[in-house]
């Protein structure tokens, strides 16, 4: 009966003092005195031997610091007979995680350090059982990313340490938490303050660092940073440059920018579809078919120069099983967007309407011709062979200076049946000597001579790949005689044909050339002529200086043999120029050398002359 009272009177009171206060063994404890005058327990434990938190900290404890010891974990619940705890220090210990509940019951805890653990994540919902928390310190630990939901439990802070981690980007939810810091817009009365530790952590420099860059830009009183001068670490382009000299574009979702709605392709043609689109970091583009089919063609990416992201299916020889719609989507982080573009395959149309019929492209009247055949063996040549007549009609304008054209029979052995036209002969041999030169396996140049055009004289060049029935219009300016045709495929036969706008191209006016052969024969070509020129070189230069020494040894004979020609008096007696019996004059054989080495040119033509007149004998004598 003594004994239960005993207990009872100790339940009343309390427990002894030495007991509710006692020191675990592994730690030293101190008293320290608050502003209000009371006293605080400080619980310090060292050890390096130790593992878990003690279980016997005394719960009047208000700042308790764990450091420099071998706690990997932190039960849940551990602290949270410690109700008056308004410190927790836990630094450079093990620490690789930390239980969601270790902050349970610790209402009035306002520091929460934990620098040089291993933390690679962190409870960041834990931080609702701390309303009063102020200081969160997580510095030198390894942190790769912070979740946007931490912001709503960040609010409270005025100080925050997440320098030294592995941080590559920060949420655009805590930067803008941030932002209204600097903008200084605050109720009456309420100032509150943040000092930011950011430095020291691998920084991915691009549009998802914009806000960041811009919050660091210029000085606010209500933000303050421990360390101003952050760095990029990617892209290495990038590295090791300041923040303050980056010049950073803000994220933008995908915008879709299609070339055309709808496109009209002839059955066996090839079709090319274009889909661009912008956005900052730029696009991922992809195809896909509306029906869910497979793709029966090669895509192909490409950046122009604008920024924009270009992709481009390629459809060659379609089907009908190739019409219906085809999306084109464009998807970046922040979001996705898709167009959709529909093929239509027709079958290849013949026009027999003439020329006053609107819409009719090409018309024939006149009987089949001779076929246009390829010679492989050259690079360029007129077609050989052209019916007539046949009349271009004329039809609304054109705006671009690019469309396909449908030429009647246009097929792989025939060109197709082009007219001389029933036009003025000046008008339809305007155009003459069409060449092709060429530039690169994806060009060619057109050049051609029209004397008779007048400055205002405009032409049109027709080309195709040979064989396919759609043909392109390329409008030249008025007065150019020359134009250059890109985007051709290499090593690819094609026909192209130069006219005056509103005519027919006559058979001297249409070449058909390969790309291949046209680069390779202007390669071939000039490597002729440097052999052609270093061969006459070659050989021209002995047999001019054979010439010259001849001439030089001559002009020496002459000259040496100048005097003794002087002093010999010579004359030719013309009586020894005699009649022989046919009429005719007859130089003797003696004196035949002598009169060709001193008469003169002019002398003998007056011979020849008036040698004979009358029947006499002329004795003259020329020197």
């Amino acid at each position: 009966m003594r004994v239960a009272v005993s207990m009872l009177w100790l339940l009343a009171l309390g427990w002894p003092p030495q007991a509710r206060g006692s020191c675990p063994s592994q730690c030293s404890c101190s008293f320290h005195i608050l502003g209000d005058g009371s006293k605080a327990r400080t619980v310090v434990c060292n050890d390096p031997d130790m593992t878990l938190p003690p279980a016997s900290i005394p719960p009047d404890t208000s700042r308790l610091r764990l450091e420099r010891t071998a706690i990997r974990r932190v039960p849940g619940e551990a602290f949270r007979p410690l109700g008056r705890l308004e410190q927790l220090w836990l630094p450079y210990n093990a620490l690789s995680e930390l239980n969601a509940l270790m902050l349970r019951g610790l209402r009035r805890l306002r520091e929460l350090r934990l620098p040089g653990n291993r933390l690679a994540a962190f409870p960041w919902a834990a931080l609702r059982d701390a309303p009063q928390l102020r200081l969160l310190d997580l510095q030198a630990n390894r942190l790769s990313a912070v979740p946007p939901e931490a912001a709503r439990f960040l609010e409270n802070l005025t100080f925050l340490d997440l320098s030294s981690n592995q941080l590559l980007r920060l949420p655009q939810e805590l930067i803008a938490s941030w932002a209204h810091l600097k903008a200084g817009l605050f109720p009456p009365g309420h100032h509150p303050r943040l000092v930011l530790g950011l430095q020291d952590n691998p920084w991915v420099c691009d549009c998802q660092l914009y806000d960041l860059v811009h919050l660091l830009d210029g000085w606010a009183p209500n933000l303050a940073f421990i360390e101003t001068e952050l760095r990029c670490a990617s892209p290495r382009s990038l590295a090791r440059v300041a923040f303050s000299q980056l010049e950073l574009r803000k994220c933008q979702g995908p915008e879709l920018h299609p070339g055309v709605a709808s496109i009209r392709s002839p059955l066996g043609g090839t079709a090319l579809l274009r889909c661009g689109a912008t956005g900052v970091p730029g696009p991922e583009m992809s195809w896909r078919r509306a029906n869910g089919k497979p793709l029966n063609g090669t895509v192909h990416q490409e950046v122009s120069s604008d920024g924009m992201s270009w992709t481009l299916l390629g459809l060659p020889a379609v089907s009908h099983l190739d019409s219906g719609d085809y999306i084109c989507q464009a998807k970046n982080f922040l979001g996705a967007s898709e167009t959709v573009i529909s093929l239509i395959v027709t079958e290849p149309q013949t026009y027999t309407e003439h020329s006053g019929s609107p819409g009719a492209l090409w018309a024939r009247t006149g009987g089949a011709g001779e076929a246009a055949a390829y010679n492989n063996k050259l690079v360029a040549r007129h077609v050989p062979q052209i019916p007539k007549p046949a009349v271009l009609a004329t039809g609304p304008s054109v705006p671009s200076t690019k469309e396909e054209l449908t030429l009647q029979h246009f097929q792989m052995d025939v060109l197709g049946e082009l007219s001389d036209g029933r036009v003025g002969p000046s008008e339809a041999q305007m155009v003459r000597s069409v060449k092709v030169v060429g530039d690169t396996y994806h060009s060619v140049s057109l050049v051609w001579k029209a004397p008779q055009a007048k400055n205002t004289t405009a032409f049109n060049v027709l080309y195709a790949v040979f064989g396919q029935h759609s043909m392109r219009r390329v409008i030249v300016q008025p007065g150019e005689t020359r134009v250059t045709i890109t985007g051709l495929l290499p090593k690819t036969k094609y026909v192209a044909c130069v006219c005056v706008q509103g005519l027919v191209p006559r058979k001297e006016q249409c070449v058909i050339f390969s790309t291949n052969e046209v680069v390779d024969a202007e390669n071939t070509q000039q490597l002729i002529n440097v052999v052609v020129i270093s061969v006459a070189a070659v050989i021209a230069l002995p047999l001019t200086l054979l010439v010259c020494c001849g001439a030089l040894q001559r002009r020496c004979r002459k000259c040496r043999t100048r005097d003794s020609t002087e002093a010999t008096v010579t004359y030719i007696n013309l009586e020894r120029l005699g009649h022989s019996e046919d009429g005719s004059e007859e130089l003797s054989r003696h004196s035949l050398s002598e009169a060709d080495r001193l008469l003169s040119a002019r002398s003998s033509v007056d011979f020849q002359a008036f040698g004979v007149k009358g029947g006499r004998r002329i004795n003259e004598y020329f020197c």
